[in-house]
Parts: C-alpha cells; structure tokens; sequence
C-alpha cells in the first residue's frame, strides 16, 4: 500500500533536526529568566488583573515553532493522492466515410453537415477530454488518436471526404482498438522465432458498468459489408464502451449517383437503435444539420472522481505562514513585542 503522504525533495526533511535544537533553546532561556529574577528577588505574579502572563507566554513561541516546522516540511515538497472530481472521458468519433455521404439533403452535403457539427462540439469540449477520430466505409481506419490538442483534432475532421461503402463493425472495432491502446505498453520490435501468443480476449465487464469512454457513430446509410455490426456491438458491450449512434439524413432517404448508376440510400434505424441499446447508449436521427448540432451538445464527457498525486507544498506553505502572522499577533496584542 502506497504511504499517504510521499516526498520529491525528501533529503530537505533532514532540516527538521533544528526544531528540537529551537525548543532546547526555548526551554534554556526560559530556565535563565526564572534564574535571574529568583536572584534579583523579584516574584512573577501570574492572573494578576488579568494582565500578567501565565501560561500564555508561552503560546507565540509555540505557534512560531509550529509554523516554523510546517514550513520546514513544505520545503520537502510533499505530495499525496487525492481524489478529485473533474470533467473527463474519451469521446470516439467513428466518421461514416462511404460515398453516400455526399448526398446533399442537409445543406450543403451530409458530410459538411456532419464535420461542422463535430468542429463546434471539439471546441466545447474542457481540456481534460480526449477525442479521437475513426473514419469506415468498408474498412476502419484511425485518423487521429485520442488527444486534447483541438487543432489537431479539427485539422483531422477537415480532412474526412466520402470513399466507399458502408461497414459499420468496422467502425466500431477501429474505435474500441482505439480506446484499448491508450495507456498500453509499446510492443518492442526484436527478432524472434518463437510462436507469438495469441492477444487475450477482454474479460467481460458486469452487465451496466460504463467507462469514461464512449463512440459516437456517424452514419447515413444501410450496413453492406461485413462482418457483423451487432457482434461489434457486443464487444463494445463487454468493454463497457457506449455507441451513441447518430442516423444523418432525411427519413425519405436520397438518390445519389455512384459512377453512372443512380442508387438510392437510406437509413437502416432498426439496426442503429439495436446497437445503441445493445451498448447502453442512445439513438438519434439528424434530419438537418441544426439537429445535428443539437445532438452534439448532448454528448459531454461525464463528472467522475479520479485520485491524482497532487503536490501541497503551496497548500503547507500557506498554512505555515497564517501559523506564524497568529503567534505575531498574539504577542503583540499580549506583550506589545513580537517573540
């Protein structure tokens, strides 16, 4: 079990040692005071009208020794875990990237619909959320890894343009490799000739627990290729990963013209409302770009408590310093001296 409180600077502990040295100091002068004035005759009437100190001199110089020590340990720079509540979460944007999103009932076309929706939900977003961007058509691809940098994020939006065709299992399993990956341990690169070990399956998390990591899939047309796009689900499940799966596009459908042949795409709903519940998360259907928008603001990072080492010098320096202005103003207000 790891100690509540650790040191960066711990070899500064050592200063510690003048505190004994300032209390034999203390009780040395106190001695030779109550010595000479035995020898001068003199008697020291303490409660005197309320006037004469007793117990009470002795409290400045305990408080400045009590701050003293404080700063003493301050200058070890300490730090311990504490548990913070903060905004934070991994926010996968899987892109529908097929040819059908160049369909133009949203203005301009879906898919600029779709990218200035994403841009304006980036920028809300604190720095402490991460978010990555997948692209499918009838494969998955990384286009940027989780980061909270913005420009990079928005610059990886821009460059998103319609391929394809449709694989939505691609998309989701681009995007749980994705979230897998942030924190493990880089693979080295040596030669060998043993047989590799197969990559363990995840064990299943308890049916309704979630992690701070959700996808949002974007899409705006029916599931054409392999494989299967609710077995996806069901591993996004067992992670305790979210989809959030957002339909693009009117509820008519559209025509498109896909290299001399007019084909007509529409939304498969059933299917996108069975992957969002199989994975806890929601379905919604954007019909216009402003509902798009709107969808976005629904989709925040959530508050959770994380324990951070945090460092509390600046905390103990303070207090430090409040400690010996209190043993200051005691002594002024009592003895009209400062100790």
């Amino acid at each position: 079990m790891d100690p509540p409180v650790s040191f960066i600077w711990p070899a500064m502990l050592v200063a510690l040692l003048l505190v004994p040295l300032c209390i034999g100091l203390y009780v040395w002068l106190q001695r030779r005071r109550s010595l000479a004035a035995r020898h001068r005759g003199l008697q020291l009437v303490e409660g005197a009208a309320g006037r004469v100190p007793g117990v009470r001199r002795h409290i400045p110089p305990a408080l400045f020794l009590t701050g003293l020590t404080v700063l003493l340990v301050a200058m070890a720079r300490p730090q311990m875990v504490v548990s913070l509540p903060r905004i934070e979460g991994i926010v996968i944007l899987a892109f529908d990237v097929s040819r059908s999103m160049a369909a133009d009932d949203l203005d301009p076309m879906r898919m600029e619909a779709a990218k200035a929706a994403a841009r304006a939900f980036v920028e809300q977003q604190p720095p402490s959320a991460l978010i990555g961007v997948v692209t499918f058509s009838d494969s998955g691809f990384v286009v940027q890894t989780p980061t909270n940098d913005q420009e990079k994020i928005v610059s990886a939006i821009d460059r998103l343009s319609p391929e394809r065709g449709t694989s939505l299992a691609n998309g989701i399993l681009a995007a749980l490799n994705t979230i897998a990956a942030i924190g493990a341990k880089p693979t080295p690169h040596l030669y060998t000739n043993v047989t590799p070990t197969p990559t363990p399956t995840p064990t299943p998390v308890p049916a309704g627990t979630y992690t701070p990591a959700v996808i949002v899939l974007l899409t705006d047309g029916e599931n054409n290729e392999s494989p299967d796009p609710l077995a996806a689900a069901a591993a996004a499940a067992d992670r305790g990963v979210r989809i959030h799966t957002v339909g693009i596009g009117s509820a008519a459908g559209a025509d498109l013209e896909v290299e001399g042949f007019v084909v007509h795409t529409r939304l498969d709903e059933a299917l996108l409302q069975q992957i969002s519940e199989r994975t806890g998360g929601a379905y919604y259907r954007a019909e216009s770009a402003q509902e798009l928008r709107e969808i976005y603001q629904k989709l925040n990072p959530e508050l959770v408590i994380r324990p951070e080492e945090m460092e509390i010098t600046s905390i103990l320096a303070g207090t430090g310093m409040l400690i010996l202005l209190a043993g200051g103003a005691f002594s002024l207000l009592w003895f009209s001296r400062v100790p």
